[in-house]
């Protein structure tokens, strides 16, 4: 598909957020080191099968060793903010107790290193992580993980509350749930779709409190919010508008109603009456669940297509998410999940700039003051690193450019429709630890050479920096460099 051509230079507002994102477990490494525990990923990543090609981050790209040519790094691309996540087993090694000084430390010092090169610390509390010992207590399926959760929060908060811009409370918690639980296809590797939908409420649990505890124990007056990956759908079929509904309710409405309204979808209980009877949510749940938040985080990759199974054929599953066997749909394994017309990424997600501008207004119409934020967006390609006569490398990533030129126009379009739209986090700022697709995928403006750990910025790096540092996305066809 054709980049979107516009002949006029588009900028978004002075106080407008350009920055990108990482995950502590995708970029750390230092796995074992300064008192870190193990974590959910880590037993995972170890276990054979469930990673490609047994890759773990033990290692990832060493960002734990290597903080201060990281930070310069994201200074030269002109961020205005980096979004990143704190390692829950490296404050806190077992999921309670006393914090580990040397874990704190390294976040401070991100965060003081931040703040010196006039960048925003973005901080996400939960990208994945669960300390192991949590999990071997029942992991999300527990309501004491919830606690324990926002006394993690408290510990952070009262650490790093007078310097951080923005807290997200958890990442992504549809991940965690249904890929965690329900398909095994991310950690702790369990399938069972009543266990998904228990770790839903609790991680929805997880953040109302950990909102109340930050914003006892922060004094800067930061912002707070929760970061949610959206499936935007696209039915066919006779009975399309049924499997929208359906998904659509476990994968969107799970989460916005309770969290932004203070209720779960009566046709959500509904459709998995069979599955659970949601006697884990307990009275007065919903009330501390629903939290004002001063922005809503918005994750997008590509649009999904579902249609009703009709029992016969065999049952498609393009969902976007390896098949390890079980199914992040309980309740509704009769939709099934229909192929998509390319182009596609290098994941197979299939690339649609419309489908952001059409979420940022569903979202817009659906909670009218509620501010958004893009905390993800970005696409893995095939890169290739080329070497110059003088030594010097380049990574020539034409496919992201255009994938992150044509999102960003749909992203302004939304904005001057009227979304209260405040930032946009490229994800993500150097390749990584793909959780199941170990390292054989490449989200990275930064390319990473995991043998030398050599940082080299992509054109795509070089195409962003020039939209950080004036503000407006560079016409196609701009010399950038």
């Amino acid at each position: 598909m054709p980049t979107v051509a516009n002949t006029q230079q588009l900028t978004f507002p002075a106080d407008f957020l350009l920055g990108s994102a990482t995950a502590a477990y995708q970029i750390e490494g230092a796995a074992d080191e300064d008192g870190r525990g193990p974590s959910i990923w880590d037993t995972y990543s170890h276990t054979p099968g469930k990673t490609w090609n047994g890759d773990t981050g033990d290692v990832a790209a060493d960002h734990y060793h290597r903080l201060d040519e990281d930070l310069d790094l994201m200074a030269s691309l002109g961020l205005k903010a980096y979004r990143f996540s704190i390692a829950w087993p490296r404050i806190q090694p077992t999921g309670r107790g006393p914090a580990n000084p040397k874990g704190l430390d390294f976040y401070s010092r991100l965060v003081d290193g931040l703040l010196q090169r006039d960048i925003a610390p973005v901080a996400t509390l939960y990208h994945w992580d669960l300390p192991q010992a949590l999990e071997d207590e029942g992991g999300w399926t527990n309501r004491e993980t919830a606690y324990a959760f926002a006394d993690y929060a408290r510990v952070v908060g009262e650490a790093l509350g007078d310097r951080v811009a923005i807290w997200t409370t958890l990442n992504e918690p549809w991940c965690s749930a249904y890929l965690g639980y329900g398909a095994g296809a991310h950690a702790p590797g369990r399938s069972d779709g009543a266990s998904a939908l228990t770790a839903v409420h609790h991680l929805n649990l997880a953040h109302g409190l950990a909102v109340q505890q930050l914003r006892a124990v922060t004094t800067n007056d930061p912002q707070y919010s929760v970061t949610l990956n959206f499936h935007v759908l696209r039915g066919e079929g006779e009975g399309a508008d049924e499997a929208v509904r359906r998904i659509d309710a476990l994968a969107n409405r799970a989460f916005t109603e309770p969290l932004l309204r203070g209720h779960y979808p009566q046709d959500l209980i509904e459709d998995t009456a069979a599955v659970t009877d949601w006697a884990f949510v307990k009275d007065g749940d919903l009330a501390q669940i629903r939290q004002p938040l001063d922005l809503l985080g918005v994750n997008y990759y590509a649009t999904t297509t579902v249609r009703l199974w009709e029992g016969v054929t065999p049952r498609q599953n393009n969902d976007g998410h390896k098949d390890m066997g079980g199914s992040p749909w309980p309740g509704s394994t009769h939709v099934e999940f229909v192929a998509q017309e390319g182009p596609h990424t290098a994941m197979g997600w299939n690339i649609d700039p419309d489908g952001l501008e059409e979420l940022l207004l569903d979202l817009h119409t659906r909670f009218p003051d509620q501010p958004l934020v893009i905390t993800e967006n970005g696409a893995a390609f095939e890169d290739h690193v080329s070497t110059g006569p003088d030594g010097g490398q380049a990574v020539h990533d034409p496919e992201r450019i255009d994938y992150l030129h044509r999102h960003f126009v749909a992203a302004h379009r939304a904005l001057t429709a009227g979304v209260d739209l405040r930032g946009y986090f490229v994800w993500s700022l150097m390749d990584n630890f793909e959780w199941g697709y170990g390292y054989s995928k490449r989200f990275g403006i930064v390319h990473v050479d995991y043998e030398t750990q050599r940082r080299t910025l992509k054109d795509s790096a070089l195409w962003y920096r020039e939209l950080a540092t004036t503000g407006s996305i560079p016409l196609p066809g701009t010399r950038v460099g």
